[in-house]
This record gives C-alpha cells, sequence and structure tokens, in this order.
C-alpha cells in the first residue's frame, strides 16, 4: 500500500499547537464533549489525506492560529487543501517496523510539509507544517483506497 503509494489517511483526532489565544476561543464551550484546546475529535467529521501515484488531495479540518493576511472574501472554511503533484517525496522503514513518510505539497495559497508515519497496525500520524499557520497533527487511520473514494 505504501510502496505503490495509493492510500488514504482518515483521522479521528486533531492536536493543533495550543497557545493562549486558541485556548480561549476553543475552550469557551464551542467543541464537542470531550474535545479540548489540545486534542480535538473529528469523529463524523469528514476528513482525508489521500495519496495516490505523486500527487495528494486533502481536505483536513484546521484549528489553530493563521499567521498571514487573508484576501477580500476569506480563503474558504479555512480546512488544508492539499491537491496536486508532491515534491521530494521520500518513505523510510523505521525500526519499530512504522514507515515514516515526507514530502512538500501546495494548497491554493500555501506550501506544506507534510510527515506521516503509519504502524504495522494502519495506525497513522500526519504532521503539517507551514510558514502561515501554526503546525497541527492528526491521528487516525489509513487503508487502500477502495473504488468509490
Amino acid at each position: 500500500m505504501v510502496e505503490s503509494k495509493e492510500f488514504i489517511i482518515e483521522s479521528d483526532w486533531a492536536y493543533p499547537q495550543t497557545t493562549n489565544a486558541l485556548n480561549q476561543v476553543l475552550n469557551s464551550g464551542i467543541l464537542q464533549p470531550g474535545s479540548n484546546s489540545a486534542s480535538i475529535n473529528l469523529i463524523g467529521n469528514s476528513n482525508f489525506l489521500k495519496i495516490l501515484g505523486d500527487s495528494i488531495y486533502s481536505h483536513l479540518p484546521y484549528f489553530g492560529e493563521r499567521q498571514m493576511q487573508v484576501g477580500y472574501g476569506g480563503s474558504g472554511d479555512g480546512a488544508i487543501k492539499l491537491k496536486g503533484l508532491m515534491k521530494n517525496y521520500q518513505s523510510v522503514k523505521r525500526k519499530d517496523n512504522g514507515i515514516d513518510i515526507s514530502f512538500e505539497a501546495k494548497s491554493n495559497s500555501e506550501n506544506f510539509n507534510v510527515n506521516i508515519t503509519i504502524w504495522p497496525s494502519l495506525n497513522a500520524n500526519i504532521s503539517l507544517n507551514s510558514v502561515s499557520r501554526f503546525p497541527i497533527r492528526y491521528s487516525g487511520n489509513a487503508k487502500e483506497i477502495s473504488e468509490n473514494e
């Protein structure tokens, strides 16, 4: 699955970088029960990161601080939407039999460094870094791409 570069990861949790401003907003009661500013439950919220050959597609909800100006009319829903070719793709087997994957990807207006770890159990972590947003991490499960995805 990883060697063929054909898999999808659906996340159950988001882990934003906690800052004072984020704490104030997210701990104000707007999150569902069980979530807090350090860990946000995504179960029931549509999200994915899909790798198909040398291309990436994603829709990941973003929680955190942005470090850029947003153009007139906003920038949509604020989710991280990657679509296009990956650059500098690398995959390395870990001592614990997991696989570390790293690459660079672009959205419409941002560049991201993406790091993914997938373990033999298919549990997966995704870390995203951009100069325009504070880092965020996601955890979930990887699986093969089915025909309807």
